[in-house]
């Protein structure tokens, strides 16, 4: 019994001074948390989507107190109503949150995208890209299964005929479906933005039509036509340069393949 008392005796005095070295390492090692970190992290909205440009809303808190130059309109998912309340908790001019939405660069259903086998399999576009690239004929298209619908917080997007279409009314530009697709189709644009190209086939107008009667052509006449040079073809496909497009909606008349549209709706 003796034996049985002194081990219990030692593991007891061994945590207490463990116990005891931990309360006074955390004494000495305490770091102050700033209360306005806290208040923001409650403030925003909690989606870690990233559109701030840091590692999620704690990441964006932080960098808020420990940055002055850091602004406080960056999250496009807060909306004004968090922007407002971000400035008066850090005692700075509030800004203005410039409106951003997701966009679909592929134009390609299934009534118009050549099938090229039958997908049978975890109904994904993540599992559906590791088989062959889908079962569509064009291997830079939507494939359909709602990756981006399943993470998007707003219930913005949604599948119609196999492709993800965007609710720009539901839409905060938080860019989770842009991380979600596995074909990178979705970029995040200003709302403001006129036109859109709704193709992403890099390869030759010819080949890509064969797959896809929606694909753009490459031919570069959108490039001719646009009068303000915001237009080039790069690997066969049509890029529009907002910062100098005008909205003349020219491209969009002269576009044989119906690939660039507004980008309203």
């Amino acid at each position: 019994m003796g034996i049985i008392y002194i081990a219990v005796f030692s593991v007891t005095a061994i945590g207490a001074v463990c116990a005891l070295v931990l309360c006074i390492a955390s004494k000495f090692m305490y770091v102050k948390i700033d209360e306005r970190i806290v208040k923001i992290e409650e403030l925003l909205p909690g989606a870690n989507c990233g559109a701030c440009g840091y590692p999620g809303c704690s990441g964006y808190a932080k960098a808020l107190i420990a940055d002055s130059n850091v602004k406080t309109n960056l999250c496009s998912p807060g909306g004004p109503g968090v922007l407002f309340q971000l400035s008066e908790i850090l005692g700075v001019e509030a800004g203005e949150i410039i409106p951003k939405t997701a966009i679909v660069h592929c134009g390609g259903g299934r009534s118009v995208q050549r099938k090229k086998m039958e997908y049978i399999g975890i109904q994904s576009c993540s599992a559906a890209k590791q088989l062959f690239g889908g079962e569509g004929a064009c291997a830079f298209g939507c494939l359909g299964y709602g990756d981006c619908k399943t993470v998007c917080p707003g219930n913005a997007v949604c599948i119609e005929n196999s492709l993800a279409v965007i609710d720009k009314r539901l839409c905060t530009g938080c860019g989770l479906c842009v991380k979600a697709c596995p074909n990178s189709l979705i970029t995040i644009e200003n709302t403001g933005i006129p036109v859109s190209v709704l193709c992403s086939n890099i390869e030759k107008g010819a080949v890509a039509r064969k797959k896809c009667s929606n694909a753009c052509l490459g031919d570069g006449k959108c490039v001719r036509e646009c009068p303000s040079g915001a237009i080039v073809i790069e690997n066969y496909l049509a890029k529009i340069d907002y910062e100098k497009c005008t909205g003349c909606g020219r491209c969009v008349e002269v576009c044989a393949a119906k690939c660039i549209l507004p980008a309203s709706g």
